[in-house]
């Protein structure tokens, strides 16, 4: 049997319930012969009588009611495929854009983003260095440091510190080496702080951001990582203080002529609570803890 085309099978459908080529062609707009024309191939294709002409009209034959009944579940299916299509496009998205560190801890919490009844999609990205909010539309961004240029709106959240860490097993070790981000991807001063005072000693580095916590943990030596990173990692532990010279606040811009569209002004008051809720961490609070003295860490 030849290959059946959809077209055709939506023809027939047609010539099927308006029991003739006249009612198919004011439908489909084609004319009557070459409808006539098309059932006819369609019959040779499919091998199968399908109507039975006459005077009166097309009326089905056996074959044809059963197809009839195939043709119909096709086109159910492909509504109801449509129709969840739609759906799904219709919701506006909402991007929220950062670096890697804190985009992990985005990705931790997105239940306190957007429930399953939002109105609205989500979309996490990794914010590269440079970039601005200038032409992005639906992006939520979160800086090291407030937008000096472009028509966006700016709030300032938490403030993030950052601090020296080892390896828990490795806490009275001496003469740790230094593990840093590599300087062909380093931007940020934090990422950038290991190369510019203890280059000598760095014995390991990574050009991926995120490993960085897991060879400082596996042992490969001592590094700089945000407070909130490395504290919440059991097998790390602290070496002195935090870094006053790194310390910045969070700050969360959004194109201004977005701002007053409801699901970003929802995910952005959401955000700024999520944050606000981790002030602490943040800022390197431990539990139990009073305010840290922070102060610049030794230069060993």
């Amino acid at each position: 049997m030849s290959e059946v085309d959809w077209s055709d099978l939506q023809l027939f459908f047609h010539v099927a319930t308006e029991g003739g080529l006249a009612g198919a062609a004011a439908i489909t707009g084609a004319s009557a012969p070459t409808i006539g024309r098309r059932m006819l191939a369609l019959e040779r294709a499919m091998g199968r009588t399908l109507f039975i002409r006459s005077q009166q009209g097309y009326r089905l034959a056996p074959d044809g009611v059963v197809l009839l009944d195939h043709v119909r579940t096709i086109r159910r299916t492909t509504a109801d495929i449509t129709r969840w299509h739609g759906d799904a496009f219709a919701l506006p998205i909402v991007s929220i854009a950062g670096d890697i560190w804190v985009m992990d801890f985005i990705a931790e919490n997105t239940r306190a983003l957007r429930g399953p009844a939002d109105s609205f999609r989500l979309c996490c990205k990794h914010f590269p260095a440079g970039e601005d909010l200038t032409y992005r539309h639906g992006m939520i961004g979160l800086f090291h440091s407030a937008p000096k240029s472009g028509n966006v709106a700016v709030r300032k959240s938490v403030t993030v510190a950052y601090a020296v860490y080892r390896a828990a097993d490795l806490a009275f070790e001496a003469d740790l080496p230094w593990v840093s981000i590599g300087t062909e991807v380093a931007v940020s001063d934090a990422e950038k702080w290991v190369f510019r005072n203890h280059e000598p000693q760095i014995h390991t580095w990574t050009n991926a951001p995120a490993v960085l916590a897991r060879l400082i943990a596996g042992g490969a030596g001592r590094g700089v990582l945000p407070a909130f990173v490395g504290d919440a990692v059991p097998a790390l532990v602290r070496e002195g203080s935090l870094i006053e010279d790194l310390g910045h606040p969070l700050w969360l811009a959004v194109n201004d002529d977005d701002r007053h569209r409801p699901e970003m002004r929802l995910a952005l008051d959401r955000l700024a609570g999520l944050f606000k809720r981790h002030e602490d961490r943040f800022a390197g609070r431990l539990a139990g803890e009073e305010q840290p003295s922070v102060r610049a860490a030794a230069r060993s």
